[in-house]
C-alpha cells in the first residue's frame, strides 16, 4: 500500500530496491528472485537511476544473486544486463565504490559459462576486453573476511549491513550466516580496522579477522580495541529522516521473509508490480 503514497519517487525507488537487496541477501530467495518475471529487468533499470544510492543498492542485490551459480547464465543473458553494468563502470559521475562493485558483478557474470577446459587465450582476450571497461579498478580492492560474534539472525545482519554501508571505501559484502562470517570487499586504502569499529558501534556484535596461517590453517585475529576514525560515506545520502523512513517497518517484513518462501514470493509480486508501474509506461 505504501507504494501508492504521495512520497516523492526517489524514496519509493530506494525502499523497493533496498527491499530486493535484503531479500537477495538470503540464499533461500536467490533462485526465486531471478526466476521472477519482473525483478531482474527492474534491477537492470535501477542501474540507470539518477540516484547513486539506488544504483549501489541494485548492484548489491545483483552481487548477492550472482553468488548462486545457477543464476549466472540467466542474469548474464538478461536484456541490458551487461550493457548497463558497463555504463555504470564507464560513467564519469559514478562514485568509486559503485564502479568497483559494478566491475565485480560484471566479472562474475562474464566468466559464468567458462568451463575449465576453455583455453587460456579466450580468458586473456576477455580479460583485456574487461580491462578496457574497468581500467585498473580491481587492483584497488582487497577482500577481508570477518568472523562476527553475535551475527545470528536477519535483524542482526541488517544492523551489520547498515553499519558497513556507512563506511567510505566498502564495495560489497556477502554474509555466511551459518558460520557467522562476512566477506567484505574494500578499497585497498581502507584499513580493515574501520570495519571492526563500525561493527562494534552496533553494540551487539564484535568482529575478528579471519586469516590463513602459512600452513593454510584459518585463525581468528582480534582487532585492536582503539577505535579507528571512520570516514562516512557521503556518496550515499539519506533521503528520508530516520523516523519517516519506510524501511523501518519493512525490516520486520524482511526478517519474516527468510523463513517463509511464500512470503518472499508475495513480496516479489508487489515489487514487480511497482517496477512495472514505474518503468513500463
Amino acid at each position: 500500500e505504501k507504494m501508492n503514497s504521495t512520497m516523492s519517487e526517489e524514496p519509493d525507488a530506494l525502499s523497493v530496491v533496498n527491499q530486493l537487496r535484503d531479500l537477495a541477501a538470503d540464499p533461500l530467495n536467490r533462485r526465486a528472485i531471478v526466476q521472477d518475471q519482473g525483478c531482474l529487468p527492474g534491477l537492470i533499470l535501477f542501474l540507470d537511476h539518477p540516484s547513486p544510492p539506488v544504483v549501489h543498492s541494485a548492484l548489491l542485490a545483483l552481487r548477492y544473486l550472482a553468488e548462486c551459480r545457477a543464476n549466472r547464465e540467466k542474469m548474464k543473458s538478461e536484456l541490458g544486463m551487461m550493457l548497463s553494468l558497463q555504463n555504470v563502470i564507464q560513467k564519469t559521475t559514478t562514485p568509486g565504490e559503485t564502479k568497483l562493485l559494478a566491475s565485480e558483478v560484471y566479472e562474475v557474470l562474464q566468466s559464468s559459462n567458462m568451463s575449465d577446459m576453455d583455453n587460456v587465450n579466450e580468458m586473456n582476450y576477455r580479460r583485456r576486453k574487461a580491462q578496457f571497461f574497468l581500467g585498473s579498478t580491481n587492483k584497488r580492492a582487497k577482500t577481508v573476511v570477518l568472523h562476527i560474534d553475535g551475527l545470528d539472525d536477519s535483524s542482526r545482519r541488517n544492523l551489520c549491513e547498515e553499519a558497513l554501508l556507512k563506511i567510505k571505501g566498502v564495495i560489497s559484502f556477502t554474509f555466511q550466516m551459518a558460520v557467522q562470517r562476512c566477506v567484505v570487499r574494500i578499497r585497498s586504502d581502507l584499513k580493515a580496522e574501520a570495519l571492526a569499529t563500525a561493527i562494534a558501534s552496533t553494540k551487539v556484535m564484535k568482529a575478528q579477522q579471519v586469516v590463513k596461517s602459512e600452513s593454510g590453517e584459518e585463525m581468528l585475529v582480534p582487532f585492536q580495541d582503539t577505535p579507528v576514525e571512520v570516514e562516512q560515506n557521503t556518496d550515499l545520502p539519506e533521503y528520508l529522516p530516520e523516523d519517516e523512513s519506510p524501511t523501518k517497518e519493512q525490516d520486520k517484513a524482511v526478517s519474516r521473509v527468510g523463513s517463509h518462501p511464500e512470503g518472499a514470493a508475495s513480496w516479489l509480486s508487489t515489487a514487480a508490480n511497482f517496477l512495472s508501474r514505474s518503468f513500463y509506461w
